[in-house]
């Protein structure tokens, strides 16, 4: 008899971050069936059959996916969007597309599980978003383990994976299960998008340099608020979560940490936890004190963080290359022609030093685009066969670019984005054009190309960004794509929840002043108490396992 057993609601950790999870129920579902199983020890791999593109058939498979936020207000649905109409033409597949409501994907992802009636194809972090991890939603019938199907069906994917065993070893588990067509970024430079950004003109108003150290920051905080009058000199994105490793974690590595994880010297270590972050919550709470942190930080939503920046009320924040600079920029230029933004480098203590972390995405991203097949489909094959296409020669430069003569054209050998897309009739924002002509700069079953990235970054200072943020040694400290088992993704859950709600409550409390700086202390010893170090234990074992792949 097919069963239904509650999961309560967790809290996944991965390498790069901890996400909650919501609760959710196991459907009445069928187990992946025998053929899915990877071949036994010693047994040669069956020669994946290349497919001929289009195919001939009469089925229609089921997609559900959320609608990317470069999209929402442009078109109602994914049968709407030029990309996915051509996607199905070339691959010769009918596709029936299935939205959850924007930013709810988990909830409805946990509502459609435990109906048991899943769609043929699920695009859904199901490495970082799944409670348990992609093992456990194999064990539990709700995903396809993929090994068999790959090596018979999916030879350009098979061969990308030969062809990058480093890659091969982040897009599996433990057990060497693949479960899922992943996101694989194609160049270093499509792995670093994001850090400081500042004010340029103000800076040569000011005669002051670009900021390299601490100390010149605080400097130059201090100068645009007495001298510019800016009320948040710097500000940043609180909501949904205010001091965290993609608004503030920048200034965090100045003092040898981060928000999260990393390893150094054979050692895994919670930033949090170590004395840098103590240092890191001096220089905020300092400036905080001095009104040169937007005093409203912990609130700030998206709109107000826009609106800081374009008014003037702020002259510094962190941000990413295209929804900052490239967001800000015409925004900020037009109320004042000489206004422009540009990248700093991650901030270091010693002029000359070269910064210790920053961000960067693996070439596997953790961070979503990857797709998986349910175990109650029964058109396995053939969603497998439509996946490859994206890694297919002529798949790739479709999903990245789209379609020639329409949105690229061939220039000096190099495909290039038409007007269509970067000087849009609609007036689309670029950002908007592209994601409905190519899924470049939204991720899905592909490896992007960086000659997307370097069309997309159309301002000098863009481009330059790239380089100035990826000066950073935070490969040396990176965690891989570790996966705890099912049952330690349980114990991990329930163990962050308490430290990532200890975490936040003495940074929030002590920047802002509600608390005496050396209460820093008490709540390491708290950490303790709630077992961090287990979870340290668990991410080392996880780290192991990782390392034996």
């Amino acid at each position: 008899m097919k069963s239904k057993k509650k999961i309560v609601s967790t809290l996944v950790v991965t390498a790069m971050m901890s996400t909650a999870a919501i609760a959710c129920s196991t459907p009445a579902a069928t187990p992946a069936p025998a053929d899915t199983k990877a071949p036994a020890a010693g047994t040669p791999a069956p020669a994946a059959t290349a497919t001929t593109y289009p195919m001939k058939t009469d089925k229609t498979l089921s997609y559900w996916m959320e609608m990317t936020g470069n999209l929402v207000g442009v078109k109602a649905t994914h049968q709407d969007v030029p990309f996915f109409a051509e996607w199905q033409k070339r691959t010769g597949v009918p596709l029936k597309f299935i939205a959850p409501p924007v930013n709810q994907a988990k909830e409805a992802l946990n509502v459609m599980l435990a109906s048991g009636d899943l769609p043929d194809m699920i695009e859904f972090n199901f490495f970082k978003d799944f409670p348990g991890g992609p093992e456990k939603a194999i064990k539990d019938g709700y995903i396809l383990k993929l090994n068999d199907l790959i090596d018979k069906n999916a030879p350009n994917l098979k061969k990308y994976l030969k062809d990058h065993p480093d890659i091969d070893k982040m897009v599996k588990t433990d057990n060497g299960s693949y479960y899922a067509f992943p996101f694989i970024r194609g160049d270093d430079s499509l792995m670093v998008y994001q850090g400081p950004i500042v004010r340029q003109d103000w800076l040569d108003e000011l005669g002051l340099p670009l900021p390299q150290t601490i100390d010149e920051w605080t400097t130059m905080l201090k100068a645009f608020k007495d001298k510019k009058g800016a009320t948040a000199p710097f500000t940043a994105a609180g909501k949904p979560r205010v001091f965290n490793e993609f608004n503030v974690g920048h200034f965090m590595g100045a003092y040898g940490v981060t928000r999260d994880f990393y390893l150094e010297g054979g050692q895994i270590k919670f930033g949090p936890a170590e004395k840098g972050y103590k240092d890191w919550l001096a220089l905020f709470r300092g400036w905080y004190e001095q009104g040169l942190l937007d005093k409203n930080i912990a609130t700030v939503d998206a709109k107000a963080f826009d609106a800081n920046i374009v008014s003037g009320a702020s002259g510094a924040t962190v941000a990413n290359t295209g929804g900052g600079i490239g967001k800000w920029q015409p925004l900020v230029e037009a109320s004042n022609p000489k206004a422009k933004l540009v990248a700093a480098p991650q901030p270091v203590l010693k002029k000359g030093d070269t910064p210790k972390f920053g961000q960067r995405d693996l070439p596997f991203s953790v961070n979503g685009g990857m797709v998986a097949i349910s175990a109650t489909s029964k058109n396995a094959e053939l969603a497998v066969k439509l996946l490859d296409y994206g890694y297919s020669e002529e798949g790739n430069k479709y999903f990245n670019f789209g379609q020639e003569g329409v949105s690229y054209n061939m220039v000096n050998g190099v495909p290039t984005y038409t007007d269509l897309l970067m000087k849009n009739p609609d007036k689309l924002a670029p950002a908007q054009a592209i994601a409905l002509y190519t899924r470049a700069n939204y991720s899905g079953p592909f490896v992007q190309d960086k000659n997307y990235i370097q069309q997309y970054l159309a301002l000098p200072q863009q481009k330059e960004a790239l380089s100035i943020w990826a000066k950073t040694d935070v490969a040396k400290y990176q965690l891989p794509p570790i996966t705890p088992t099912p049952e330690e993704s349980t114990e991990m859950a329930k163990i962050m929840t308490d430290v990532n709600t200890l975490v936040d409550e003495m940074t929030l409390k002590i920047i802002l002043g509600a608390e005496p700086l050396d209460t820093y202390e008490k709540y390491v010893e708290k950490l303790k108490s709630v077992k961090l170090d287990r979870a340290i234990e668990i991410q080392k074992a996880a780290l192991d396992r990782f390392n034996k792949r």
